[in-house]
């Protein structure tokens, strides 16, 4: 029978004393969260990745005050319990991270630096832990919003389901940058970018599982766009773009997580400041959307949420009031349904699912 137990790893902001990640034990039956660990040492590891073949969990620290380099850190997750134990660490060579990925065979790990304007790559060694740098890519522009876009800002990273191209939205330049990978040689060779609307600030990306489409959530104003993509070209091709806020909401309000149901009928996404998850449902044939319902996430700043990976349940992280909230999917419709469970925990920024 198959497993409905996942472990669930919270990223937060902390400094070295405090708990930076979180373990729980999250019941797919139930809908409830049941505390392991927590783990310390770390300054903000706000974002994680999960290998659930090798059973590893990759972070970073931030540079201390006076030092030139932050580091990835590997855990290697117990298969029983959850609980992680550090396996290595490599220095990043930037002073932050602030998104961190896997390729999908799992031979590179790929950070970005929203503060430093980076992207970098490093090859997985056969232990699982992180090699030296490989290579570093420094974006260079700026676009119309004072303060945030007055240079680059790349803001997360990922490779399309072929393997062969590397996605970056890049919140400064208005732009999502498209890479190929050159895993010979352990390069990132510029291929192609996209230009969006001034202003926009492309933030985090989602490709649907047919292959064809992809989706980036634009922090600034609030919106959706839809791609078409060409798997073979490495070619993105916007195709609509639509609010992630109600008509009538006239407060202020920034984006920030976005993800496709496992099904493909479905996109989430996050307001903060509306302090929602938006729903939309997704057209089979051209990708496009179409609004379904705006739930509350029961905090404040959704900073970042994740469905589980049958596509049953929702955890929001509401970053400013310190809770995780448990939804439940409605798989007929997609809308989100509140149960009675959430947790607290200190300024949740990522949520990542390991299935037992």
């Amino acid at each position: 029978m198959e497993s409905n137990q996942y472990i669930t790893y919270f990223g937060s902001y902390s400094d070295k004393q405090s708990p930076g990640v979180h373990v729980y034990r999250f019941d797919e039956q139930s809908g409830e969260l049941s505390f392991i660990d927590q783990v310390a040492g770390m300054l903000n590891p706000t974002f994680m990745t999960i290998s659930q073949d090798k059973g590893l969990l990759y972070t970073y620290t931030q540079a201390d005050e006076g030092q030139d380099s932050g580091a990835i850190l590997t855990f290697r997750i117990d298969a029983e319990t959850g609980r992680l134990a550090l396996a290595g660490q490599q220095p990043s060579l930037d002073k932050s991270a602030t998104h961190i990925n896997l390729d999908g065979s799992e031979s590179f790990a790929m950070t970005v630096s929203y503060s430093e304007g980076t992207i970098n790559l490093f090859p997985v060694l056969e232990n699982g832990e992180v090699g030296a740098l490989a290579d570093k890519v420094r974006h260079e522009g700026a676009s119309v919003v004072a303060k945030r876009q007055d240079s680059a800002h790349p803001h997360s990273i990922y490779t399309d389901p072929s393997d062969q191209f590397v996605i970056v939205p890049d919140l400064g330049m208005d732009k999502v940058m498209v890479y190929r990978l050159d895993r010979a040689n352990g390069k990132f060779e510029p291929h192609d970018e996209v230009k969006l609307a001034p202003g926009a600030g492309p933030r985090h990306f989602a490709f649907h599982p047919d292959r064809k489409h992809a989706y980036v959530i634009n922090e600034l104003d609030s919106t959706m766009t839809v791609f078409a993509f060409d798997e073979q070209a490495g070619k993105l091709e916007a195709v609509q773009t639509i609010s992630t806020l109600p008509e009538d909401f006239d407060g202020t309000s920034s984006c920030a997580e976005v993800q496709v149901s496992p099904d493909g009928s479905y996109l989430y996404g996050s307001n903060r400041g509306h302090d929602s998850i938006v729903v939309y449902a997704i057209d089979s044939a051209s990708g496009k959307l179409t609004l379904v319902q705006h739930m509350s996430t029961g905090g404040s700043h959704p900073r970042h949420f994740s469905l589980t990976p049958s596509g049953q349940y929702l955890l929001a992280a509401n970053k400013d009031s310190d809770s995780v909230h448990v939804f439940k999917v409605d798989r007929d419709s997609g809308k989100l349904v509140p149960t009675r469970h959430s947790v607290t925990l200190p300024q949740p920024t990522c949520v990542r699912f390991y299935k037992l």
